[in-house]
């Protein structure tokens, strides 16, 4: 792995991110504890310290730097680097044994990315990715797939585990069923940001994800020579609410097929379900 100035967190946060998908699936291997916080937001013991665990290895090497995580919020001395912590993204999957989920560890510098890892404890799969130095899946480069028209692509997006019914993507989901060659819904949006990184999936979209879900993969993608943006190729912001990944070469043709969506134009019929 060819690393930049800032060569010197990958190895340490390769190693928190390691420990601390070892502390999840000693849960996983066993009956857990599932709490419900609102309506159908699985939350477990096992989420909860594996933030604290993150935090505390984080704070301990880098005491002067923010944190910002899914379940403890914000840590904010005004430090110029900030870290994005999603302790378990694929909580609901882990609470029913399913096996998609991974741990999600990014720092910004100034507002920009500059290093990411995420790690799939369940296929001992780390992605790690540094601004400038390309992206790797335990220790080998990845790149973007060379897939150029959506017809041929597999393409993945996610639906929110609450408020569903206020949420749109069921009509994206069914436009781009039938304008792709499949659409995969797994239930981790960094896990599906690693995917587009490493070519197995040609793109992937998603309404409403917070910073913790995407920072990581978005370098991930960026690295690996994918494009990220807003549905309308705008800039992806880390607080945008609309995350479209792609390998570069079918980025205008989704968002085709996106405006086409936004605009009500082209819709096919839901089919009837007498027929």
């Amino acid at each position: 792995m060819t690393l930049n100035r800032h060569s010197s967190y990958i190895p340490a946060v390769s190693t928190i991110a390691r420990e601390a998908g070892t502390l999840l699936m000693e849960y996983f291997d066993k009956n857990i504890k599932i709490e419900y916080k609102g309506v159908a937001n699985l939350v477990t013991e096992a989420d909860r310290k594996s933030e604290t665990l993150i935090r505390e290895r984080i704070l301990g090497l880098w005491p002067g730097h923010d944190i910002l995580g899914e379940e403890e919020g914000l840590h904010d001395s005004g430090s110029d680097y900030r870290w994005y912590v999603d302790p378990l993204d694929g909580t609901t999957n882990f609470a029913h044994g399913f096996p998609v989920f991974c741990v999600s560890i990014a720092l910004e510098h100034k507002g920009q990315l500059i290093a990411g890892v995420v790690y799939d404890p369940t296929r001992k799969e780390l992605f790690a990715a540094e601004r400038g130095s390309g992206a790797f899946l335990n220790d080998l480069r990845i790149e973007v797939s060379k897939t150029a028209r959506l017809a041929e692509s597999l393409v993945a997006t996610g639906f929110p585990s609450h408020k569903r019914h206020k949420n749109p993507n069921i009509f994206f989901y069914h436009q781009i069923t039938l304008r792709s060659h499949g659409v995969r819904r797994a239930g981790s949006a960094a896990l599906d940001l690693c995917c587009v990184a490493c070519g197995r999936f040609d793109a992937f979209w998603e309404f409403n994800l917070n910073p913790w879900d995407t920072a990581a993969g978005v370098l991930l993608v960026e690295e690996a020579g994918g494009r990220v943006t807003d549905f309308r190729g705008g800039p992806f912001l880390i607080d945008s609410r609309q995350t479209l990944a792609t390998n570069g070469f079918v980025h205008d043709e989704v968002m085709h097929e996106f405006e086409q969506i936004l605009s009500g134009r082209g819709l096919e019929p839901l089919p009837v379900i007498s027929e």
